[in-house]
């Protein structure tokens, strides 16, 4: 298939570059692989990146015997960016191919969803001014920041059960953001999305839409390289650098438990999403802190055999702190806590987590190696007892260009 693809775009690539009066294209090699040609009419980037993972979960706490393994590809993507006709007209697309990549679980069974999801994102741009960017497709909604940081931007192994429980992932609409410079420094983001609610590849959808917005404050100007969208302080900032940000989301008539994700309710919900982040980088110290909460005035649904199915709402946070040395080798701790409302207490446990993290980065985050020790504790807040205590480590490699 790589093959296949490689060839089409050479072909592609040639045919273009024929209709322009110099024969020889423009090579960049500094984000992957890129080519264009020489009157600009035409670009194209290749990435791929790859996550490698030996996971082990111990059987409690008590007891550190393996109850489990996983050994896997995590993650195996391929992406193209560029542009077409001119630069105001820009595409991004990415491409997943691993197992666990493209949501073969049980816990995203889904009516709206049934086929195998390579597609990632595939978006569209136009950007009529200098601040303003549209884009129609499918790709992240503005949520909450370790969502909208890459997965192969992450200083952990993975993102947290925070994030797993209320955020907005992937969805197919409308995107809108606009870049506001106040004075020399200071810079504010305003994103906004119009979609369709069921998340990505839905081969559906209801008369009900999801309303996303998010606000980012940088009163300090903006990071090196692009440093409020990746995890720890690789770049160490020689100034202080602060991100704020915060934002809503109302998924008007859901039809899964988590909006975008998750298995189908039994009849439609609408929601609230708040979440609100917070990030600080200094000579390669940082810590970053997000809050996210999950409204819905009605959670539970039954069918005609009286099974029931939640909207998953509740309270998380994460914490996390970070020291990179001048070698790029970083230790890094987190904590996480998620608590459902009192409606839910009795289908949905309190869960909390501890862990600590070395990470050696080789190429910043495109080649690196993780080591993480995580401790987990579920507690059933109904009756104050805890459960399902354990700890896991993992190793990770990631590769990409």
């Amino acid at each position: 298939m790589k093959k296949t693809l490689f060839l089409l775009l050479t072909i592609t690539f040639v045919t273009v570059t024929a209709q322009t009066e110099q024969k020889s294209p423009y090579f960049n090699f500094k984000n992957g692989l890129g080519f264009a040609t020489p009157d600009s009419s035409y670009s194209i980037n290749i990435r791929f990146r790859m996550q490698n993972r030996l996971m082990m979960n111990t059987i409690s706490d008590e007891d550190l015997n393996p109850a489990s393994y996983e050994f896997r590809v995590r993650r195996c993507r391929l992406s193209f960016t560029g542009h077409v006709y001119n630069p105001k007209w820009s595409y991004y697309l990415q491409l997943s191919f691993s197992r666990g990549d493209m949501d073969w679980s049980m816990n995203d069974a889904s009516n709206y969803n049934t086929g195998v999801n390579v597609v990632r994102d595939a978006m569209i741009y136009y950007k009529p001014i200098k601040h303003l960017q549209i884009g129609i497709g499918q790709t992240k909604l503005p949520g909450n920041r370790q969502r909208v940081v890459s997965s192969g931007s992450l200083q952990f192994y993975d993102r947290s059960p925070a994030n797993s429980n209320f955020t907005l992932d992937r969805d197919a609409g409308l995107f809108l953001t606009y870049t506001l410079p106040i004075g020399k420094k200071f810079v504010t983001l305003i994103k906004g999305a119009v979609t369709s609610g069921e998340g990505r590849n839905s081969n559906s959808s209801n008369p009900g839409l999801a309303y996303s917005g998010r606000l980012e404050m940088l009163p300090l100007g903006t990071f090196t390289d692009g440093g409020d969208y990746f995890e720890g302080d690789v770049a160490r900032e020689e100034k202080p650098k602060i991100s704020i940000g915060g934002g809503y989301h109302l998924n008007d008539l859901s039809v899964r438990t988590q909006g975008t994700l998750g298995k189908d309710l039994y009849e439609s919900r609408s929601f609230e999403v708040y979440f609100a982040d917070f990030l600080l980088k200094y000579k390669g110290f940082a810590v970053s802190s997000e809050y996210l909460r999950r409204n819905c005035d009605n959670p539970v649904t039954k069918n005609s055999t009286g099974s029931s199915r939640t909207v998953v709402e509740g309270d998380g946070i994460n914490s996390q702190i970070s020291y990179c040395f001048k070698s790029r080798w970083e230790v890094a701790a987190r904590h996480t806590l998620v608590s459902p409302h009192n409606d839910l207490l009795s289908s949905i446990h309190e869960n909390e987590q501890y862990g600590l993290g070395v990470t050696k980065y080789l190429m910043k985050h495109k080649v690196k190696v993780q080591g993480n020790v995580f401790y987990n504790r579920e507690r059933n807040l109904k009756t104050n007892k805890d459960l399902n205590k354990y700890w896991f480590g993992v190793i990770q490699l990631e590769l990409g260009i």
